[in-house]
């Protein structure tokens, strides 16, 4: 029998039951009876639009067994040169998978902590307010997607192979289902086994990590750059890719002071908006309840106010609000969620986009215009909060209505809330947007915006506020060759996946550049 592609339609229970899938197969191919079958499941999504809720499945069924072969390649030896990766996020990890794939040593400097040590400084910060600028939330191995639920879908179909990533994060242990889950994650929960994985593969094959290494200094020298200066002291290297995260605001300033061209770039700005969990599932599934086979529900919500987008931003459900803040003096939050997705709140950042007149008053360096509106929001969130790490906080409805809320809902952000108007916290330009964008989607999601949702703030680290310049060929900077601008921090990702695609992209850039040497 010939390998042939179908798709079905089942109930989420039929849809839970590999017997009652193959039965369909079988029935819908008019498989012959006794032949040999086998099937796997190219994609898995639900159709929501209609009760009942029904799973679609596309599937690949044949009479061969399906063989899933490895994609992490590496040759033997390493010798292709070294190459330096500053930081050890999604795009610093799969850019040193990459370089080893191509023969080249990677040696990675990431200024936070391993994953098992930085969970301490996580609990410092939730239970005891105490921030660690080199360990948190944004900072250490992983990166912020370490501890942002680790949603793993993208719109970039185009930056490279989404499946050769998802199929080397289950090789490390990712649960097989995300290969055809329509919107696949990981869990917070799960994510620290994984990256520790990725990291003993890379130390294994030949690379080096050091931990708390900071990147203090870039070296240039007739326009290449020549080396760096750590905390662990000088590396000599004529290639860097920086892979430092959104939320790596010295590197900026760096790049500043050492007239290294950087730009200005706008993001998005807001809150988290947080719900129950059995609120979100009772609308999207049209149900009181959701029962066994159905997931928690999750939503994506856009809407236009005066000319500036607001929409729903990483939404986790069952999951919760975490403190995102990497310095003293400043409030930001996040959010994620579990593998199984089984809290009691849903939440999701509800941002505007920050536009490029919203900072051109802001003095001094016209690179760092918008970063500096992003850190003054901040501040302010900081003192509204109590200047203790709790979170400004309001009622959905009172917020609309622009009333102090005189009490809060329950919340699960752990460091605490202080009952707060927002829209002194927040830019006018955003809280407008957000309260206009409130009363629109509380038309089409009745009680989106009622007194039992929270508003938490300020959700502000969505994206880079500055972008990295470089070459579209070679994706060298266009004044310091060698050095390779990657990630969401230089403005080229927006997630775990675009960001693991930047680093492959980076990586083989300078694989090719070492071919083109060779060749002369």
């Amino acid at each position: 029998m010939t390998s042939q592609t179908l798709e079905i339609k089942l109930s989420p229970q039929e849809a839970s039951d590999e017997q009652i899938i193959a039965s369909r197969l079988k029935k819908e191919s008019r498989w012959p009876s006794g032949a040999d079958f086998f099937y796997r499941i190219l994609r898995k999504s639900i159709d929501a639009r209609r009760v009942p809720v029904m799973f679609i499945l596309r599937c690949e069924i044949d009479s061969k067994p399906f063989l899933i072969e490895p994609v992490t390649r590496y040759p033997e030896p390493v010798n292709r040169g070294e190459a330096v990766i500053v930081g050890f996020g999604p795009a610093g990890m799969f850019a040193a998978l990459e370089l080893l794939k191509q023969g080249i040593k990677p040696i990675v400097l990431e200024r936070g902590k391993p994953v098992r040590e930085r969970r301490r400084d996580l609990a410092n910060l939730m239970k005891d307010r105490s921030v660690n600028p080199e360990s948190n939330y944004c900072f250490g191995e992983g990166g912020a997607g370490t501890f942002s639920d680790g949603k793993l879908y993208t719109r970039s179909k185009k930056r490279g192979d989404i499946q050769s990533v998802l199929q080397t994060l289950v090789e490390h242990g990712a649960d097989p289902s995300i290969l055809y889950e329509a919107h696949p994650h990981i869990g917070t929960n799960r994510l620290p086994a994984i990256v520790e994985a990725i990291r003993e593969t890379i130390i294994r094959l030949g690379g080096e990590i050091r931990f708390e290494c900071k990147l203090t200094d870039i070296h240039v020298e007739s326009g290449r750059i020549v080396s760096v200066e750590t905390t662990h002291g000088l590396i000599k290297t004529d290639r860097l890719i920086l892979a430092t995260g959104h939320s790596a605001h010295d590197i900026f300033n760096l790049l500043a002071q050492n007239k290294i061209g950087i730009e200005a770039k706008p993001f998005a700005l807001g809150v988290r908006i947080e719900h129950d969990q059995k609120w979100v599932d009772s609308i999207q599934y049209k149900c009181e309840s959701r029962g066994e086979f159905l997931p928690p529900a999750s939503y994506s919500l856009v809407h236009q106010s005066n000319g500036r987008g607001v929409f729903s931003f990483c939404m986790c459900p069952g999951g919760i609000i975490a403190p995102s803040m990497t310095n003293v003096g400043e409030v930001v939050v996040n959010g994620w969620s579990p593998s199984k997705r089984n809290g009691q709140f849903a939440n999701s950042g509800f941002v505007v986009q920050v536009l490029p007149d919203d900072w051109k008053s802001i003095e001094g360096d016209p690179a760092l215009g918008a970063l500096r509106y992003q850190q003054r929001i901040e501040r302010k969130a900081f003192i509204a909060g109590g200047s203790n790490l709790s979170a400004p906080a309001q009622r959905a409805s009172d917020f609309v209505q622009r009333r102090w809320s005189r009490d809060l809902p329950e919340s699960s952000y752990i460091p605490g809330m202080v009952s707060s108007d927002l829209h002194d916290v927040l830019p006018m330009e955003i809280s407008v947007g957000i309260a206009e964008a409130l009363r629109f989607f509380n038309k089409r999601m009745r009680g989106f915006a009622d007194h039992r949702a929270i508003l938490v703030g300020v959700e502000s680290r969505t994206s880079s506020p500055v972008k990295i310049p470089r070459d579209r060929e070679s994706l060298s900077h266009p004044e310091v060759e060698g050095l390779y601008p990657c990630g969401e921090g230089a403005g080229y990702a927006g997630g775990i996946m675009s960001a693991a695609l930047d680093g492959i992209s980076c990586a083989r850039a300078i694989a090719l550049k070492i071919n083109v040497n060779q060749l002369k």
